[in-house]
């Protein structure tokens, strides 16, 4: 089998190692190059999105910002999964609200704003404090203002108004600021015959807009439930083929929706060690319309995401239950350049060798891992 991804990142990279075993075979399409790569090697392999997906059983992609004629001409060949419109719903945040309501799944309360008078509308129809995101191209906290006060509107909107204007695309959706307890992420998989597997809930911890830190240990059975049933709501409203990732709110035991991403995730890193069948095995399964494998957690997991670092301490190999993944990137600050995967026996055993791990990493470069150590009991 011969699956295409869009997109030779780290994520395609990770989708090759998975699929090796099953006899699998991965290609990248490089979307800005027009280039055909491996995606372990980065060795050239040809140019041209034709002879990309004419060599290709099956094309997914990695990531939802593809330039439109490409979705297109993906979509016109009968082989992308999960498909445009599912690519389209993760990529512009007013696609994802209305797919939000149309499957029925809280989220938080929003207006779509396009000028002044949309401007104005949101702040009477929602209240104060509201977080404005742009409509497209946001991710990792780019592309979002938050207004706590009437009297600096004014000066707000001057921001947004340069935005706008800057590209006749855009817009920006105005959301009810949500005063959550924590923020949770579930990583699930839908089949062609609609069969559904979702790994446990994840915990995340952010700096700086980016994600630091998941932890996937034993959890809320109800709230896991609950996160289950929006998750088949959504996937079932896509008729969803492969991984999708869903972020939620945690609010006094409520979840709600925070955005939706139609592929494998950054907070789903920790299935490599922490489950049977990792998310990116789980995702070619389902594109390529195997038997779904099973999301059990089998040991507590998490993943620490490295930021703009070339290298960590060797030492921290020493700690048992230990995985270090690289992705071969060239330095960048603030650039995602690997992550750690961590697990123990028990909780009490991942807490220890988390706190090994905290003291061994530079603070500088890995800010607030202590906040999550002190979330494992």
């Amino acid at each position: 089998m011969k699956v295409l991804v869009l997109g030779a990142g780290q994520l395609a990279r990770m989708m090759s190692l998975a699929g090796a075993p099953l006899n699998i075979s991965i290609s990248a399409y490089d979307v800005n190059s027009d280039s055909i790569v491996h995606p372990l090697t980065q060795q050239p392999l040809g140019k041209g999105l034709d002879k990309a997906i004419a060599d290709a059983d099956v094309v997914t992609a990695e990531f939802e910002h593809i330039p439109l004629p490409i979705l297109a001409q993906c979509q016109q060949s009968g082989k992308f999964l999960p498909g445009e419109t599912a690519i389209k719903a993760g990529g512009d945040r007013r696609l994802e609200k209305q797919l939000l309501d149309d499957a029925a799944v809280r989220s938080a309360a929003y207006h779509i704003v396009n000028n002044e008078t949309d401007f104005e509308q949101a702040i009477r129809k929602l209240g104060l404090p509201l977080v404005f995101k742009s409509a497209l191209a946001g991710y990792d906290g780019k592309g979002q203002w938050r207004l706590k006060r009437a009297e600096d509107a004014a000066a707000l909107w001057q921001q947004l108004d340069a935005f706008l204007q800057a590209d006749s695309k855009q817009s920006i959706v105005a959301e009810q600021f949500i005063p959550f307890q924590r923020e949770v992420s579930l990583i699930g998989a839908r089949r062609a015959n609609g069969d559904v597997q979702v790994f446990p809930l994840t915990e995340n911890h952010h700096v700086n807009g980016v994600l630091s830190v998941s932890l996937a240990a034993a959890g809320n059975e109800q709230l896991q439930q609950q996160a289950q049933q929006m998750f088949t709501a959504v996937a079932n409203q896509l008729n969803y083929i492969g991984v999708l990732a869903i972020e939620f709110f945690d609010v006094n035991g409520e979840l709600l929706v925070n955005e939706i991403a139609p592929r494998v995730h950054n907070s789903g890193h920790w299935t490599q060690q922490g489950a049977d069948v990792c998310q990116f095995e789980q995702h070619l399964r389902a594109v390529c319309n195997l038997p779904l494998g099973s999301a059990a957690l089998v040991r507590p997991s998490l993943m620490v995401n490295i930021l703009g670092e070339e290298s960590v301490p060797e030492a921290i190999l020493d700690i048992p239950g230990l995985h270090l993944h690289w992705y071969g990137k060239t330095k960048r600050a603030g650039r995602k350049m690997g992550h750690i995967n961590l697990s123990g026996a028990t909780t009490a055993e991942l807490k220890a060798r988390f706190e090994t791990l905290i003291s061994l990493l530079p603070e500088t470069a890995f800010p607030e891992l202590a906040l999550m150590a002190a979330r494992l009991k």
